[in-house]
């Protein structure tokens, strides 16, 4: 009477229809990934502190490369004006000529690189006159007094002795971020200047080559180096302006810079080098030539300097730049004394290294500041400075990009 008895369950069902559970996961291989619990957060962890600190250590070599960039450029100018000077005494007139170098071949950079990476619309920044005599004009005025002054010292002065003389610009930057709200005043800070100061006094107490009318110079460029950085930073850091890559700042400060500096060489210069038979009243263009190529070479170490200078405060700050700048000072104060014959006291080196300390306790005092406090340097997050150039039309670019995919 009944009916046909009902179909055997499938394998592997429980009594009643119902699926047997998945084979526990004991009794399974672990993934190709690896395991998904407590094992693999700690390996994630792991990985994103080795990749922490694989991005610290690289972008402090590409701090070290920008320094090691800097100290190639810095020092071989540095050699070559004393080595020129000693034939074409006209420093402001290789000074105007390095300035249109620069300001050729930072044009010709800046409209290859936008013609060659960025979109047929993008256009490289314009500052409106305004803008330009505003923003621009002190920075671009107080560099080229800076530059004009240390060129024109070393008809009197040695290398060893410039370059210590040089290296109290420190204390200048100090006071300037000082003046800008860059940094806040703290008592320590005027120990910084005494030992610095205390350096500078004792290299130059009896120094057999020194010279008055040198040292004048290059502690007045000192000064306006202190202006020149500090007004170069803010200027960097003016997103508005469109200046951020080292290029077009380059590019917008050499004509205000030659404008600053022909006053200068009119005065000291133009009528001597009417007269001059070795530019304007030549006899051998041979010679006239050579001098025209040692001239255009120093043009390029002197693009050099600037790129890599700009580059240098772009990436950390003014005040930075100046602090790496001693240890290439010891460099330089060392090839002087062997290339040159700079005769240089122990009371001499007392100072310098009297100097260095001072200025290495101002690197203490930095890196020991309370987080919260004003600083010179800039943002290091979503804000900071970008260095590549074209970096902004290539995000522009790629976000365009984003917002048309479907």
């Amino acid at each position: 009477m009944g009916g046909p008895p009902p179909p055997p369950p499938p394998p592997g069902s429980r009594p009643g229809g119902a699926p047997a559970p998945p084979p526990s996961s004991s009794s399974s291989s672990c993934p190709p990934w690896g395991p998904v619990g407590g094992a693999g957060r700690r390996g994630r962890r792991r990985w994103g502190r080795w990749g922490r600190l694989a991005g610290s250590v690289g972008r402090a070599a590409g701090v070290v490369g920008l320094v090691l960039f800097y100290y190639g450029f810095s020092i071989g100018i540095t050699f070559y004006n004393k080595w020129l000077m000693k034939s074409f005494a006209f420093p402001l007139f290789m000074t105007l000529l390095h300035l249109l170098v620069i300001f050729l071949l930072a044009g010709l950079v800046r409209r290859g690189c936008y013609c060659a990476c960025a979109r047929r619309s993008a256009r490289p920044p314009l500052l409106p006159w305004a803008a330009y005599l505003r923003q621009v004009g002190p920075a671009a005025l107080s560099t080229a007094l800076d530059v004009g002054l240390s060129n024109w010292s070393f008809l009197y002065i040695t290398v060893s002795l410039y370059t210590m003389t040089k290296s109290s610009a420190i204390l200048f930057i100090l006071f300037f971020s000082l003046v800008f709200k860059l940094e806040e005043p703290r008592a320590a800070q005027g120990l910084v200047v005494l030992l610095i100061a205390a350096g500078l006094f004792l290299f130059t107490y009896k120094a057999v080559q020194f010279d008055r009318e040198g040292f004048a110079l290059v502690l007045a460029a000192s000064f306006l180096g202190g202006i020149r950085w500090t007004l170069t930073q803010i200027l960097l850091q003016k997103d508005e302006l469109g200046l951020q890559n080292p290029i077009d700042t380059m590019f917008h400060l050499q004509p205000a810079m030659f404008l600053g500096l022909f006053p200068l060489f009119v005065v000291f210069e133009g009528l001597p080098l009417s007269t001059s038979e070795k530019l304007v009243r030549f006899e051998d263009g041979l010679l006239l030539l050579s001098l025209l190529g040692k001239l255009a070479v120093g043009g390029l170490l002197a693009f050099g300097l600037g790129f890599s200078e700009f580059l240098l405060v772009s990436k950390t700050s003014s005040l930075a730049l100046s602090i790496s700048g001693v240890f290439k000072e010891v460099c330089t104060l060392l090839l002087a004394t062997q290339l040159l014959g700079d005769c240089l006291s122990l009371v001499n080196w007392l100072g310098f290294a009297v100097c260095l300390l001072g200025i290495s306790l101002h690197v203490a005092l930095k890196a020991l500041r309370p987080r919260g406090q004003k600083d010179s340097d800039p943002p290091k997050e979503a804000s900071e400075v970008e260095l590549l150039l074209l970096h902004h039309q290539e995000e522009e670019e790629e976000e365009e990009e984003e917002a048309e995919a479907p």
